[in-house]
């Protein structure tokens, strides 16, 4: 069933129902209706998964809580690509690279938008070094290998928005970032899933990081090395994505760790990764793991 923008959410009045659907208003930035306490109404679908969304019902619901658009164990390993965007690697004074690079957060990185707490681990926090890194998140809606360029976008079920949250510390102390970047809920996505009918040239939308109601990244996708085209081609050869691959895409400039002073995350900080138009905003309260 064609869809425009898909949430998958938990109604109001209920704990733990899941509930697949379309917001019946079409302009209205999901995660930040929700922020502020308003209802948001949702067209249900027939389905219990953005991978097979079905088709659209009766019903309509509110949301009472926004989950991530894939599950955890929907969204198997997520594939990373550091060092996307030009001005991000001029700040980090480093070449600009040749080919893609990629790592990989597990499935238990995977967190949903708030009101779900997103943890700042303890050993991040004994060095003071929980960063944010706002990104575009490409959801694939069938399986990929070898595909090309020219082809991958067909493989794109949609867009949402993503926080790469990393352990500068850890990161910095290693050649692989697998585990500065893995921990558990270090992955929060969403709030909605958005076509490729609804973006055909992701080099229109605008993402910003947003701390504390102050903007630190505010960059046009067209900054992007790697095209979406590129991006998923590169994922695919000689390995199998499934159904349900995330690939978070790279995070501009202005990172935590690079600014001066530095402005990095602690607990009761809000941190809103933006796309527009189209996604809206990625809400994430943190707090200290306990």
């Amino acid at each position: 069933m064609a869809f425009q923008r898909l949430v998958r959410f938990v109604p109001k009045g209920s704990d733990d129902k899941v509930l697949i659907g379309e917001p019946v208003d079409s302009s209205v930035d999901v995660g930040k209706a929700v922020r502020n306490g308003e209802d948001v109404q949702v067209k249900v679908f027939s389905g219990t998964s953005v991978l097979d969304a079905g088709a659209p019902t009766d019903e309509v619901a509110v949301i009472g809580r926004i989950l991530s658009p894939v599950s955890q164990e929907e969204v198997g390993t997520i594939r990373c690509i550091g060092l996307n965007y030009k001005k991000h690697a001029e700040e980090a004074k480093m070449s600009i690279p040749n080919i893609p690079t990629l790592f990989l957060k597990p499935a238990t990185s995977l967190a949903d938008p708030w009101p779900a707490p997103t943890i700042i681990p303890k050993h991040t926090i004994e060095t003071d070094t929980a960063d944010y890194e706002s990104e575009l998140a490409i959801v694939l809606g069938k399986q990929a290998k070898n595909v090309s360029e020219a082809d991958a976008l067909d493989y794109v079920l949609g867009y949402t928005a993503c926080n790469d949250v990393s352990s500068r510390a850890a990161q910095f102390a290693q050649t692989q970032w697998c585990y500065s970047k893995g921990f558990d809920g270090a992955c929060p996505l969403g709030p909605v899933l958005v076509s490729p009918s609804v973006v055909p040239d992701v080099g229109k939308l605008q993402l910003r990081g947003i701390k504390n109601g102050k903007v630190l990244q505010d960059s046009p996708l067209t900054d992007l090395i790697f095209s979406v085209a590129e991006v998923v081609s590169f994922c695919s050869q000689g390995t199998t994505l499934p159904k349900g691959t995330v690939i978070i895409t790279g995070t501009p400039a202005g990172v935590g760790m690079a600014k001066s002073p530095k402005e990095l995350l602690h607990e009761g900080d809000e941190f809103v990764v933006q796309i527009q138009p189209h996604i809206g905003s990625l809400y994430n309260v943190f707090e200290n793991e306990k």
